[in-house]
């Protein structure tokens, strides 16, 4: 099972990007995507930007993964 988290670009340099989340800042790659701007959100899986989402479908799936962690006992 694979899963990506969304996560908001912050900036970009050349095919790199730094994105946020949750106090997080990760650097990954935006090969795969066209048209990615600071501001944007995109779903991260393996240090990738795999597709942009819009934010309120980014919340949406940020939160239900809090929900989720959140019923781990």
């Amino acid at each position: 099972m694979c899963l990506a988290i969304p996560m908001e670009v912050e900036s970009i340099a050349g095919e790199e990007a730094i994105v946020k989340q949750a106090g997080l800042r990760r650097n990954v790659r935006l090969d795969l995507l066209d048209e990615v701007e600071p501001g944007d959100y995109v779903l991260i899986h393996a240090g990738f930007a795999i597709e942009k989402v819009r934010p309120e479908e980014a919340e949406e799936t940020l939160a239900l993964l809090r929900e989720m962690a959140g019923a781990i006992p």
